[in-house]
């Protein structure tokens, strides 16, 4: 899939269709010049938009932000939990979950950048609501892990920092992944799915 093909995906519920161009424009200037650095006049312009039309469908540059880490997060929640709940062993399932998660974070670099490293820019009531996600988001992988421990699948003397240390792990993806690099977002999702499994002492899946 392209790349405007997957802003399309990305941002399909968000209409009118500036509100959307502002959306796809605001990601790429956080992304690429931090929250901070980034003004609204640089936002609107990459959208072929004037600032005060800005306002029109945004009330401020946080609101930007607040509305693609909702989007950002929610979508990364409902991966996990539909992995989280599928058929299968609990390998397969940390797999599936674990494989699709780095897929994500691999295939929409940019926004996922934005998603997971802006965070503290959001204001006290949105940090809040998106801090929530993530912790549902923590709870869906950690579900996975105890399933697995409790069927004797699983060695793991701690479950919660295990759990740290595979959401950490697949979101970093988001941080070096190169679409023009040696290895495609499905090889990506391969190998941390096998590395993973290594993590709480299964060797393949069952």
């Amino acid at each position: 899939m392209g790349a405007q093909a997957q802003r399309t995906e990305e941002w399909a519920d968000v209409t009118p269709d500036a509100a959307r161009r502002l959306l796809t424009a605001a990601v790429e200037a956080f992304a690429e010049r931090g929250y901070h650095a980034t003004t609204t006049r640089d936002i609107a312009g990459r959208a072929g938009m004037s600032p005060a039309a800005l306002y029109i469908h945004y009330r401020t540059k946080e609101e930007l932000l607040y509305r693609i880490s909702g989007v950002g997060h929610r979508l990364a929640l409902g991966i996990l939990r539909q992995a989280r709940d599928g058929a299968g062993t609990p390998a397969e399932r940390l797999a599936d979950a674990v494989r699709r998660f780095v897929r994500w974070h691999a295939e929409h670099h940019t926004t996922a950048r934005v998603v997971q490293y802006e965070l503290g820019a959001l204001g006290e009531e949105h940090y809040a609501e998106i801090v929530a996600l993530r912790r549902d988001t923590d709870g869906a992988v950690r579900d996975i892990i105890e399933d697995g421990v409790a069927a004797g699948d699983f060695d793991v003397p701690d479950v919660r920092g295990t759990t740290l240390a595979v959401l950490s792990l697949c979101i970093d993806v988001a941080r070096w992944f190169n679409a023009d690099g040696k290895r495609s977002p499905e090889e990506v999702g391969e190998l941390y799915a096998s590395l993973v499994l290594r993590m709480v002492g299964c060797a393949q899946e069952r």
